[in-house]
């Protein structure tokens, strides 16, 4: 990670919707209200500069705990910091800087001005905050390009695609040059080849930009495919956080383990998951007759560099010191039950 401190804490951030009339949770505790709350004490950091994923089916509670991030929703107990700062405790005028500098959102569905240019569209966001018309142009242009859609600035909306409409969504925010990123579902409405080219445009951007993203998706494929980390909820509740690979190869529970047992996991575990130590045979060989790989390296691409005589492939650490060994029959085996994963 880029750094020790987290961006984002949150910690027991509960949601319990109710009438208004009901509404004196700041005397009371969420479990007296007598409703099951759409988020239930969930407590997390996300590093600066790592794509977080939350997921979960519809009514888990990702999205409103998404909001509760940058208030929108307003937590009925629990507390979010957002690079050293309180924001549930945050005064309006606080609150304001910090939506308007360090937080962005990024909706499935949001406002276009049909009547608008891109470069307008997009710059909206720094006019509301009075930037002057040369340094919106300039930065709305800049962030265009970095989507793809250079050659699109003076166009009206109307001549777009649904996936150049998200494009715009997705510069608008980055024209903002906020450190941090809420994106709810932003690509769930496109068809999946257009999906796959958003993702892949967010890949390459966050490996340009760095910035802090919390993405929120009920797609698993999705997930694995995007995040450093994903949160798995479930009724409001966290039920585990770790890395694609760790959550395939150990979930939490029943729930988690048929979450994801269509998940293609050559795509997702890596070496790391399945080596064993290296056998008193390898070390001091000389590795450079061996097949290398390093511990992040995921299985598909492990697999053509097994040898037809069994010679197991070697695992580097990032010194290039030999830490493991892969053999074929791990390999296979590492595809089938999450208990042979373990013991690979």
């Amino acid at each position: 990670m880029a750094s020790p401190t987290p961006m984002i804490e949150a910690r027991g951030l509960t949601k319990v919707y109710q009438a208004e009339r009901e509404r004196s949770w700041r005397r009371r505790k969420p479990s007296d209200t007598g409703r099951r709350p759409a988020v239930d004490s969930v407590s997390f950091d996300v590093a600066r500069g790592e794509l977080f994923v939350i997921m979960g089916l519809s009514g888990s509670g990702k999205s409103t705990l998404l909001r509760m991030l940058n208030r929108l929703v307003e937590p009925t107990a629990g507390t979010v910091t957002v690079d050293g700062v309180e924001i549930s405790s945050a005064a309006p005028g606080e609150l304001r800087r910090l939506r308007n500098n360090t937080l962005n959102m990024v909706f499935q569905h949001f406002a276009i001005f049909p009547h608008r240019t891109l470069v307008e569209n997009v710059g909206y966001g720094l006019q509301i905050r009075g930037i002057a018309a040369g340094e919106r142009a300039e930065r709305a242009n800049w962030a265009l390009s970095r989507v793809g859609l250079k050659e699109w600035g003076h166009e009206l909306p109307s001549a777009l695609s649904g996936g150049m409409r998200q494009r715009v969504g997705l510069a608008r925010a980055l024209a903002t040059d906020a450190e941090v990123l809420l994106m709810d579902e932003p690509f769930s409405a496109l068809d999946p080849l257009i999906r796959r080219d958003m993702q892949d445009l967010l890949l390459d951007l966050q490996s340009q930009l760095k910035k802090t993203i919390v993405f929120v998706t009920h797609d698993l494929n999705e997930a694995m495919r995007l995040g450093e980390r994903i949160m798995v909820m479930r009724d409001g509740k966290l039920i585990q956080l770790g890395t694609g690979s760790e959550i395939l190869s150990n979930p939490a529970d029943d729930y988690v383990a048929d979450f994801v047992s269509d998940v293609d996991r050559s795509r997702v575990v890596t070496a790391e998951r399945v080596m064993c130590e290296p056998s008193s045979s390898l070390r001091g060989l000389d590795l450079a007759n061996f097949a290398t790989v390093e511990r992040n390296t995921r299985l598909m691409d492990i697999f053509p560099l097994v040898g037809e005589d069994g010679t197991p492939v070697c695992v580097l650490d990032d010194s290039g010191r030999l830490v493991g060994e892969i053999s074929s029959t791990a390999l296979l085996q590492a595809l089938t039950t999450d208990r042979s994963v373990s013991h690979a």
